[in-house]
């Protein structure tokens, strides 16, 4: 049935079907349903063009498609023909009515048993039935064939097209089998012409590989100066290696025409290596652009409060990146990334270049020769870009002379945010230049490492050069911003010209030559110098700008004269005197600014033990050993020098000695200017000591300055108690009040006894009374003794306020510390290693807040104390100068009025209303002195002064009443108005001060000489009266005795003495008569009189 319409023959064999030679035919299955209604193949273009063109409804799939699973049912249906349609029916009845022929395994000889079985068990009932599905399958088929016949004779023409390719195939593989055995017989047979061909072809051959390597040669400077232009140096140095080696071989020595290329590649070795350094130049001193974010974030790391950093990206702390770096393999470049964006990863592929053209060493050695005007550039630069962010106006600077200065908070601060941006931002910067010099060194070791070379010393050992040169920047800072005498404290960092190996300047070279004196408008100066620079390019690379400006520059700071005014306005107000290898000062140096250096500087040295190489030449506990030095012969004899100009300029002033006017913002009582000012600048030192290392040298230069202000005041206390040349004489110099203030004596010692006292003491009172009138009656006081000017007695109180308050403030410094370095002192053993920590924060010198200390040892605390001794006694020598000045006026105002030569005889026609003017200026006197000390003075310190001056008034008028005979009544009057004019004067100073003694003395002078002498015989009976009484009561009648005599007391009792001066006053008026008689008669009854008193007084 198959064969009937040619399916089985196509399926299996024959040229119908060269496609499925090895498929398998499956009538039923699913693979012919999916044959057969799948569309028909693509059609041949040289297929034969059809009669009757119509499109054909379903064309055969190409196997791919064949073997695919069909399409549903229902989207079949859709294009199925009416034949299409009876053939699916068929197969659905096949597969119901006869399953076993849909089946794989079908055998057809088995069924047709089966149909001719006619046997119960056969199936010969059901042959008709199964004729009719014979015949419904051929109809269906014919339908197929009636519908797809255009399609079955297109196939036929295409069969025999290609039939017929075929054969011809066939037959050009035969002629070429038969052309391949000739030409293996030809081969065969051997030639003479062939070697010569041979010969020829490899003369060829090399011909054109040497014109292959000339064309890469061709190549190589476009390639070399693309890869240089690209920074892939590794690449570059290997193309120009390759091309060197190209160049020596030996087929290429007879081409003339490579010279030019070997003179050009032989330069650019040079040139790449020159390249190379100045790369490396680029990125190690932080020129790149690329390095501007490190050294940033460093310096704000480290404590940069300037704005320009707070943006700063952070980036990996520099072990971190150390670790991330492999040493054991060589720098590789990576085209896809930009290899300056890593610093260091740039600089060990530089190391890398370089080692591969062989110019490792001689680029290390152009390194350190470099490295000193690298640095000294950076430092410059730095400078002046900080110089052009802070304005002049705004840096704290001072009228007076540098350094000789002591700052307020808003100076300090000010000066502060200046040097802590300059500060910062340069060791930001040194730590980034370390930071690249340590891969530097790191990529050597790593290489010499992995060739087995060794340890290189010429190839490591430039850290120490490193370090050497940071010591000497750091220092040449240092002095900068601490020295102000630039004569004899200037620092450079590169040697002075004309100087000695001494240091010390030859007379006969200094002035040899000077580019100033040259013409620098000469055309012959300018030829040589253009010579001069070309010999310096071409022996030192790198050494002077290769673009001409910068030579032009450079020759312009050679020939410009320094007094030339732009140069001059160039300079900065504390740079003025700057010559080569000098800073830009930005600030006003002084010794404060020590304070505001060193925790930088603490800081950054800190950071860089981090960073030196270990095993390397340099030892991290030296780091800080320069600034020891700097220390001990710099710092130590400038801070001497500034403290003592800053306290010559305080003892030196004017007003050093007057009244402050802002007294009362710094102590409770007025003080001089002088002392505030002292203490000011002791505060500053010792503010700024504690931000350094403990030095006792350093403690003592501030106590030889606390004892040089004693000698000062005490100098000037000499000054006020002197007499003036006109009151000098040849025995005294010094005030009876200076006098018993400062030498020993039983009244100096009395005074001390009554101001140590906690209270008033009566005894002590009367004995200092009684030894002020002896000491006046030995030696009479004179006018020039006294104090007559009230400023000298303001002076003195000021004195006492002033060497008090300052010995109290002084004595709040006092600290001891266990830490007894002492520079001074060659004999004390020093310290292995000087305690350089951080003492403060940074903030700290700049804050006025906070315990200020002077830090002394045991031995030095003594002579500290010493001094405050002094100021005490100093304070308590101006006190008891005060003490005795007012009892010395009142001693010599007493004595001028009750002396009848100095003043008016007491004999007197008629009675007086007004006091004596020695009275009144007297009281005039002891109110000013009073104003004066209780303005001055504490409460305790005015009534030390106010305390018995009634008590030495009484004493003094009654002892040398005697001096104002002859006296009468007139006179007595005289005397009493003036005790009650002074009287009414004390109470106003003197608490409960009273003259009723000397009042009640004069009195009895009025009631005359009987009065007197029955007052003696009345305080007898009273004296014997209350003896009795205390005989016979005992104790208890003393009591009531002494209570009774207690009322009693306020009549003054007079002694023997006292009382026969007055009765000699009472008859001098007699006896002073010029008649013999009255006199005569005045002295009988005086004698009696004081018969009778001597009875009364001795009884009692």
């Amino acid at each position: 049935m198959s064969n009937r319409f040619g399916g089985q023959s196509n399926r299996n064999g024959g040229y119908g079907n060269l496609s499925r030679q090895d498929e398998d035919y499956d009538p039923y299955g699913e693979g012919y349903g999916s044959d057969r209604f799948a569309p028909p193949p693509r059609q041949q273009t040289n297929a034969r063009p059809q009669t009757n063109p119509r499109p054909q409804p379903n064309p055969r799939p190409p196997p791919a498609a064949r073997n695919a699973a069909p399409p549903p049912r229902s989207a079949q249906r859709v294009q199925e023909t009416n034949a299409e349609r009876e053939m699916g029916k068929v197969l659905e009845l096949i597969k119901q009515e006869w399953p076993a022929m849909c089946e794989n395994d079908c055998i057809p000889v088995q069924l047709s048993l089966q149909l001719l079985d006619t046997s119960s068990v056969g199936r010969a009932h059901e042959y008709r039935n199964f004729q009719r599905t014979h015949r419904y399958l051929q109809d269906s088929l014919k339908k197929i064939v009636h519908e797809y016949h255009q399609g079955f004779n297109s196939s036929i023409g295409t069969f025999h097209k290609i039939q017929g390719s075929i054969q011809t195939s066939q037959k050009k593989v035969r002629s070429l089998k038969e052309s391949l055995a000739a030409s293996k017989t030809a081969l065969c047979t051997t030639d003479p012409e062939l070697k010569k061909l041979h010969a020829t072809s490899h003369m060829y051959d090399e011909v054109l590989q040497t014109l292959n390597e000339l064309d890469d040669l061709r190549a190589v400077p476009d390639q070399l100066e693309a890869r240089i232009s690209e920074k892939r140096f590794l690449t570059a140095v290997e193309v120009l290696q390759n091309a060197l080696r190209k160049l020596t071989k030996p087929e290429l020595d007879g081409i003339g025409a490579l010279s030019d290329l070997r003179s050009y590649l032989a330069n650019q070795e040079t040139a790449l290596m020159d390249i190379l350094v100045e790369e490396l130049h680029e990125h190690l001193y932080l020129k790149s652009p690329y390095c501007q974010e490190r050294w940033q974030n460093l310096a704000k790391c480290q404590g940069a409060l300037s704005e320009a950093f707070k943006d700063a990206p952070a980036v990996s702390p520099f072990h971190a990146v150390l670790d991330t770096i492999d040493w054991e393999r060589s720098a590789a470049e990576d085209p896809h990334k930009n290899p300056e964006a890593d610093t260091f990863y740039y600089v060990a592929l530089l190391v890398e270049s370089l080692n591969r053209l062989g110019r490792l060493e001689s680029a290390v050695d152009t390194l350190k020769q470099r490295l000193p005007v690298e640095l000294f550039s950076v430092v410059n630069e730095t400078i002046n870009d900080i110089d052009q962010k802070h304005p002049s106006s705004l840096r704290g600077g001072s009228n007076g002379p540098h350094g000789l200065h002591i700052y307020g908070q808003r100076e300090t601060r000010m000066r502060a945010d200046v040097i802590y941006d300059l500060l910062w931002t340069l060791y930001g910067k040194f730590e980034a230049i370390a930071e690249g010099h340590r891969v530097f060194h790191e990529s050597i070791k790593a290489l010499i490492r992995r060739e087995g070379a060794g340890n290189n010393i010429a190839l490591l050992g430039s850290f120490k050069e490193l370090w050497n040169l940071y010591q000497n920047e750091i220092r040449s800072l240092l002095h900068n911003y601490v020295t102000t005498d630039a004569d004899v404290y200037q620092f450079r960092s590169s040697p002075r010209p004309g100087a000695g190996l001494n240091g010390a300047k030859d007379a006969a070279r200094e002035h040899l030559f000077k580019f100033s004196e040259v013409d620098s408008k000469s055309t012959e100066m300018a030829t040589e110098y253009e010579a001069l620079d070309g010999i310096i390019r071409a022996a030192v690379p790198g050494l002077t700008s290769n673009s001409r400006k910068g030579a032009d520059n450079k020759k312009a700071g050679l020939v410009v004269p320094r007094s030339d005014p732009a140069a001059a306005r160039k300079s900065a107000s504390y740079g003025s005197n700057q010559g080569s290898g000098t800073y830009k000062s930005l600030v006003e140096p002084s010794v404060f600014n020590m304070s505001l250096l060193l925790p930088p500087t603490l800081i950054f040295l800190q950071r860089l033990k981090n960073i030196v190489p270990p095993g390397s030449d340099l030892a991290t506990s030296t780091l800080t050993s320069f600034l020891d030095n700097f220390l001990v012969n710099v710092f130590q004899p400038q801070l001497d020098e500034t403290l003592g100009k800053l306290s010559d300029t305080v003892f030196g002033e004017a007003d050093a000695f007057l009244q402050d006017s802002e007294w009362a913002r710094v102590a409770k009582r007025p003080v001089f200017k002088g002392a505030t000012a002292f203490f000011t600048i002791v505060t500053a030192f010792c503010r700024m000591l504690g931000t350094i290392p403990h030095d006792q040298a350093l403690s003592s230069l501030i106590i030889t300055q606390m004892l040089r202000y004693y000698d000062r005041c005490f100098s000037w206390y000499k000054a006020l108690v002197t007499k003036t040349q006109e009151e000098t004489s040849s025995t005294q110099e010094l005030r009876v009040s200076a006098i018993m203030a400062l030498e020993p004596s039983e009244v100096h010692e009395t005074m001390r006894q009554l101001w140590q006292a906690e209270t008033t003491d009566a005894e002590l009172l009367e004995k200092e009374a009684n030894l002020l009138m002896a000491q006046t009656k030995e030696k009479t006081l004179e006018a020039s003794d006294i104090i007559q000017d009230r400023d000298t007695i303001s002076s003195l109180c000021l004195l006492y306020t002033s060497m008090k308050w300052l010995s109290v403030k002084i004595l709040g410094l006092r600290h001891i510390t266990k830490n007894e370095t002492d520079s001074s002192r060659a004999n004390l053993p020093k310290p292995e290693k000087k305690r350089w920590t951080l003492l403060n924060d940074p903030n700290k010198a700049t804050a006025d807040e906070g315990p200020v200390y002077l830090p002394m040892t045991q031995e030095t605390v003594q002579s500290f104390d010493s001094i405050l001794t002094s100021y005490a006694d100093l304070a308590t020598t101006a006190l008891l100068t005060l003490h005795s000045e007012v009892r010395c006026r009142i001693l010599h105002s007493l004595h001028t009025a009750l002396s009848p030569s100095q003043t008016a005889p007491y004999l007197l026609d008629q009675e007086v209303t007004e006091p004596d003017p020695q009275i009144l200026s007297l009281n005039g006197e002891m109110v000013a002195f009073d104003e004066t000390t209780s303005h001055f003075l504490r409460d305790r310190e005015v009534a030390f002064v106010r305390n018995g001056l009634a008590l030495l008034i009484n004493a003094y008028l009654i002892r040398y009443a005697a001096m104002t005979a002859p006296m009468n009544a007139n006179g007595c009057g005289r005397m009493r108005l003036n005790v009650l004019v002074l009287q009414q004067n004390l109470k106003n100073i003197e608490r409960g001060a009273e003259l009723g003694r000397a009042e009640g003395y004069f009195e009895l002078f009025e009631g005359g000489p009987e009065a007197i002498v029955a007052r003696a015989r009345e305080d007898a009976a009273r004296t014997t009266a209350a003896t009795s009484a205390v005989a016979e009561n005992g104790d208890g009648g003393g009591d009531g005795d002494g209570e009774e005599g207690k009322g009693e007391r306020k009549r003054e009792r007079f002694t023997y003495d006292e009382l026969k001066v007055l009765l000699e006053l009472c008859y001098s008026e007699q006896l002073a008569d010029p008649e013999r008689g009255v006199a005569a008669a005045a002295k009988r009854q005086l004698a009696d009189k004081l018969l009778g008193l001597s009875e009364y007084m001795w009884q009692s």
